[in-house]
C-alpha cells in the first residue's frame, strides 16, 4: 500500500463504517532510528527520524460517548464508551484485542487533559507503516489518534505531552514496555533531519542530516522475521537494566560512563554487565554521532554504526541470524555503514548507502540471504520526513 492508498483506505472504510465523510483525517510517520537502541527507558539519548510512511486515521466526533475504532488490518470493527475506559486500563486491557487497545489507549490517555467536553468518536485506521518490521508501526498509530483528539476534543496540547500519550497507551492500555522514543520521532520529525532526544529531560533538537546534499540513501532491510515487544526478550532487556542500575546505586543507567565499567564489572554478573555495557556505550555512541554529522558530515558515521550493531549483536545479544547477514552483506558490498534497528529479535536493519550503490547494496543482501536459505528480505529505501499533521 502507497501513502496515497492508505490516506484513501481509511476514507473508504470510514464511509462504510459510518455511511458519511469523516470530519478529517490526520496521519502520522513511523520511524527509523538511526542509532541509540533500548537507550530510552535508561534515561538516555536516542537519535531517530521520521519516515515517510504513514497511518492516517479518518475521525468524527459522536454525541453518545462510544469510541468505535475500525482498521483495515482486522475485520470487525471495536467499541467502547468513553465512561468506562477508565475500568478497562490497565486493569482489564486483555478484555480488549491487541490492535484496538493502541487507539483506545490513546483515547483513554488524553482523557485526563480534559475537565469537560470529550466526546465519543468513529475512527477508521489505515497505515502503509510495515508492521512488524521495527519502523514502529504502534506508534505512527498512537500518534495519528492522538494529533486527531487533540484537534477535535480542543486540547492544544504541545507535541511532546501527546507523544507521552502515545507512551503511556503502549506501557499501560497494550502492555508493552516501551519508551518514548518512537511517539517523539513520529510527533517531532522533519525533513533531512534525525530527532536528538534527551529521554529524561524530553529536551528535543532537529539535527540536520545532510544525507541529501551527500547523495546518501537509508536503505530498510526487513528480515520479515517478526518480534513482539510486549513478551520475553524485552522484558528480560529492561529488567537486567532495572538491576544494572539498583547495583550501582544511580537514578538510571544514563547516569554510568564508560569509566564506571570497571567497578560494574566487578559488582555484576557477566550477562548483567555486558547489558548495561551495551547502554553505557550506546549512550555515547549517539552523542558522538551528533557530534560526527556537525563537525565531519554523514560520510564519516559509518564505524559509529557498525559498533552500535556489534553492540547489540554481543552484548544486548537482541540480533538475529538475519540482521546480522543484512548488514554484514550491505557493508560488504559498499555500504557506509550499518546496524539492526528496532527492538530487535527480527524486524529491520539498515544501511547508510551512496545512491549509485542502492542497487548493487540491494541485489548483494538479497543474494547473501538466499545463499543463508534465508526468506528473501523486504528492501526499501526512506527519507528522514516530516511527523504528525
Amino acid at each position: 500500500m502507497t501513502t496515497t492508498d492508505a490516506a484513501t483506505a481509511a476514507r473508504d472504510l470510514f464511509a462504510a463504517l459510518t455511511g458519511t465523510d469523516p470530519q478529517g483525517v490526520w496521519s502520522a510517520p513511523g520511524r527509523v532510528n538511526l542509532i541509540g537502541e533500548h537507550t530510552d527507558y535508561n534515561d538516555g539519548f536516542v537519535f531517530p527520524f521520521a519516515t515517510p510512511h504513514r497511518t492516517y486515521a479518518a475521525v468524527s466526533p459522536r454525541a453518545d460517548g462510544i469510541v468505535r475504532v475500525a482498521s483495515t488490518f482486522a475485520a470487525d470493527p471495536v467499541e467502547v464508551r468513553l465512561d468506562e475506559l477508565d475500568a478497562r486500563f490497565p486493569a482489564r486491557r486483555d478484555e480488549l484485542v491487541e490492535w484496538a487497545r493502541y487507539p483506545l489507549g490513546v483515547v483513554w490517555a488524553l482523557q485526563g487533559h480534559t475537565a469537560s467536553g470529550a466526546t465519543g468518536f468513529d475512527i477508521a485506521i489505515a497505515s502503509d507503516v510495515p508492521v512488524g518490521a521495527g519502523l514502529s508501526s504502534s506508534a505512527a498509530i498512537e500518534c495519528a489518534v492522538a494529533v486527531a483528539v487533540d484537534d477535535l476534543w480542543g486540547l492544544r496540547l504541545d507535541r511532546s505531552t501527546l507523544a507521552l500519550a502515545g507512551r503511556k497507551a503502549e506501557n499501560e492500555a497494550v502492555g508493552a514496555p516501551t519508551g518514548v522514543m518512537d511517539q517523539m520521532a513520529s510527533m517531532w520529525g522533519e525533513r533531512d533531519a534525525a530527532i536528538f532526544l534527551d529521554c529524561r529531560s524530553l529536551e528535543v533538537r532537529q539535527v540536520p542530516l545532510g544525507f541529501a546534499e551527500a547523495d546518501l540513501e537509508v536503505l530498510v532491510m526487513d528480515t520479515r522475521v517478526s518480534h513482539a515487544h510486549a513478551t520475553g526478550g524485552y522484558r528480560e532487556r529492561r529488567d537486567a537494566c532495572e538491576l544494572g542500575t539498583r547495583t550501582m546505586g544511580v537514578p538510571a543507567l544514563r547516569d554510568l560512563t564508560v569509566d564506571d565499567l570497571p567497578r560494574a564489572q566487578e559488582l555484576l554478573d557477566d550477562v548483567t554487565f555486558r547489558r548495561v555495557r551495551h547502554i553505557v556505550t550506546e549512550n555515547r555512541r549517539v552523542l558522538d554521532t551528533v557530534r560526527t554529522l556537525e563537525t565531519e558530515g554523514p560520510l564519516a558515521i559509518g564505524p559509529l554504526l557498525l559498533a552500535s550493531h556489534a553492540s547489540m549483536r554481543d552484548d544486548f545479544e537482541i540480533s538475529v541470524p538475519e540482521l546480522d547477514t543484512a548488514v554484514d552483506a550491505a557493508v560488504a558490498a559498499g555500504a557506509i555503514g550499518a546496524r539492526m534497528t528496532g527492538g530487535g529479535f527480527g524486524g529491520a536493519a539498515i544501511a547508510v548507502v551512496e545512491r549509485p550503490l542502492v542497487a548493487p547494496v540491494t541485489a548483494a543482501v538479497e543474494q547473501a540471504f538466499a545463499d543463508a536459505g534465508f526468506a528473501a528480505p523486504h528492501l526499501f529505501t526512506v527519507a528522514p520526513s516530516a511527523g504528525a499533521a
